[in-house]
C-alpha cells in the first residue's frame, strides 16, 4: 500500500474519536490480540505513559525533548493529532515519514486477520506506533493515552513511569463521584513495578493510585512543585523542587501557568526514569527545543494570532487566563470558536470569558460530533456578545482576520479539530502572501 491506500485501509474500521468517543468494549482482549500477532513489539522498549485530563501532550513533548537531550532513541505516540495523521507517532521529535507510515500499515493488515478480530482505527494506529517503534529499535516510547487510560489501546505497555497529569470534568457527565471515577480509570496504566507521577494535588485521590500497588510514587505539592514562576519573554521563568533536588531559572518556552506545572512534572518523570537529579543544561537545552503547536500558539502578529485547542471548560479557562495575563492587548478582542459535542456549549462559552469579548465568530468543525455554529452563536447571543456565524473554519478565521486592526488579537478555539484547521488555513494564507 502506498500512504493513500494506507489511510483508505484505516478509514474501513471504526473509528471512536469521530463518533461517539466511547470506550470500546472495556476491554483490552482485542488489543492484546493484534499486538500478539505481531510479536509483543511493546515488550522491546522501555515506557513512560501519560495520561490526564489536560496538559498530557504537552508534558509528554517535554518528556521526550529530555530524553532526547541525553542521547537517547525515543518513540513518541500521541493522539489526535492537528493536520496530518503523521504527527502522531515520531521519533527523537522527527515525525513518520509518508512512506514509513504506508509500509508498517502494510505489514499490520498482513498479519491482522490472524489475531481473529477486527480492531478499530485507533487500535490499528497505536499497533503501528508500536511496531515501529520496535522495528526503529528505540530505547524508550513516550506513550499518550487516547481516551482515560485502563481500557485504552495504549495499556497493552507496561509502564517504567506512569504520568497522571492531573483530573478534570471531560467525557463525563460530572454527576455523582465522577473525580474518583475517571482517576480510576486513569490509575489503570499504573503497573505494581511502575513509578507513579502525577500532578494531581487532591489528597482524596491519593489511595485510588495507591490501590494499584505503584513501586513509588511522587505526588506535585507533596514532593515536587514549582517554587518560582515569572513571565519572560516567550514564556516562563521558573525554579523548581523535585525528589531528587532543586532547579534554578529554567526557561519554559510556552505560554500559561499550566505549562509550568507540566514541565516539572516532565522533570521528575525523566528523573523517575534516570533515578537521579537532571543536569540543569541538559534540561534549559532540552526545553529550549519544545513547541506545542495548536496549544496557545502565537502563529502570526499584527494582528496577534492565537491558536489554542482547549477542548474542555478546564482547558478554556487556562486559555482565558493566559490571554488575559501574559498578553497586554491594546486593541479589542475577537474570538473564534467551534467545539465538539459532549461539552456543556454554556459553561465552555464562560469558560472562555466571551461575554468580555468584542467579537465572537461561530464555526463548525469539521466532525461528525460537532456542535453546529448556529447553536453556539445562539448562546454567544443570549450572553450579550457580538457574534457572527460562519460555518467553515477557514472562512471564519480569514474573516476575522480581516476586521481586525493590527492592535487587535484573535484567539481560536474550543477543539483540536479548529485549531488544526485554523492552522492549515493560516499557512494557506502565509503562502498566498495575503
Amino acid at each position: 500500500m502506498n500512504f493513500n491506500e494506507s489511510l483508505a485501509y484505516l478509514d474501513t474500521h471504526i473509528n471512536l474519536e469521530a463518533t461517539a468517543g466511547l470506550i470500546h468494549g472495556l476491554s483490552l482482549d482485542h488489543m492484546r490480540s493484534l499486538v500478539g500477532v505481531l510479536g509483543d513489539p511493546q515488550d522491546s522498549f522501555r515506557v513512560i505513559h501519560v495520561t490526564g485530563t489536560n496538559g498530557k501532550g504537552s508534558t509528554a513533548r517535554m518528556i521526550t525533548a529530555l530524553l532526547v537531550e541525553h542521547g537517547l532513541s525515543v518513540g513518541t505516540y500521541s493522539s489526535p493529532h492537528l493536520q496530518t495523521i503523521n504527527e502522531r507517532m515520531s521519533w527523537n521529535g522527527e515525525a513518520i515519514s509518508d512512506e514509513q507510515f504506508a509500509s508498517v500499515v502494510t505489514d499490520i493488515a498482513r498479519v491482522a486477520p490472524l489475531s481473529g478480530i477486527t480492531p478499530s482505527f485507533f487500535e490499528l494506529l497505536t499497533a503501528t506506533a508500536l511496531l515501529w517503534f520496535a522495528e526503529s529499535a528505540v530505547d524508550v516510547a513516550v506513550i499518550e493515552v487516547g481516551l482515560l487510560g485502563r481500557y485504552d489501546a495504549t495499556n497493552v505497555c507496561e509502564a517504567d513511569v506512569a504520568v497522571i497529569t492531573n483530573i478534570g470534568r471531560d467525557h463525563t457527565d460530572g454527576e455523582g463521584e465522577w473525580e474518583q471515577a475517571i482517576a480510576t480509570e486513569k490509575a489503570g496504566i499504573i503497573t505494581g513495578t511502575s513509578t507513579l507521577v502525577t500532578g494531581v494535588t487532591d489528597p482524596t485521590l491519593k489511595a485510588i493510585f495507591d490501590a494499584e500497588g505503584p513501586e513509588r510514587m511522587y505526588a506535585a505539592d507533596v514532593d515536587y512543585e514549582v517554587i518560582s514562576d515569572l513571565y519572560a519573554v516567550g514564556g516562563h521563568l521558573i525554579d523548581l523542587r523535585t525528589p531528587f533536588g532543586t532547579y534554578e531559572d529554567l526557561l519554559v518556552p510556552l505560554h500559561g501557568a499550566h505549562q509550568s506545572d507540566n514541565a516539572v512534572t516532565a522533570i521528575v518523570a525523566v528523573e523517575s526514569f534516570f533515578d537521579r537529579l537532571l543536569d540543569e543544561s541538559i534540561v534549559q537545552e532540552a526545553f529550549r527545543s519544545v513547541t506545542m503547536p495548536g496549544r496557545f500558539e502565537v502563529v502570526s502578529h499584527s494582528p496577534l494570532l492565537i491558536l489554542d485547542g482547549a477542548h474542555n471548560p478546564d482547558g478554556a479557562r487556562a486559555a482565558a487566563l493566559t490571554l488575559r495575563d501574559e498578553f497586554d492587548v491594546a486593541g479589542r478582542r475577537v474570538l473564534v470558536v467551534g467545539m465538539l459535542g459532549g461539552r456543556d456549549v454554556v459553561e465552555m462559552l464562560e469558560s472562555l470569558d466571551v461575554r468580555n469579548a468584542d467579537l465572537v465568530i461561530a464555526c463548525t468543525p469539521n466532525s461528525p460530533r460537532a456542535v453546529p455554529a448556529a447553536d453556539v452563536a445562539a448562546v454567544v447571543r443570549a450572553m450579550g456578545s457580538m457574534v457572527e456565524q460562519i460555518d467553515d473554519v477557514a472562512t471564519a478565521v480569514q474573516r476575522a482576520i480581516d476586521v481586525s486592526t493590527e492592535d487587535d488579537v484573535i484567539l481560536v478555539t474550543g477543539s483540536l479539530y479548529v485549531a488544526g484547521a485554523a492552522r492549515t488555513a493560516v499557512e494557506e494564507i502565509a503562502r498566498h502572501g495575503d
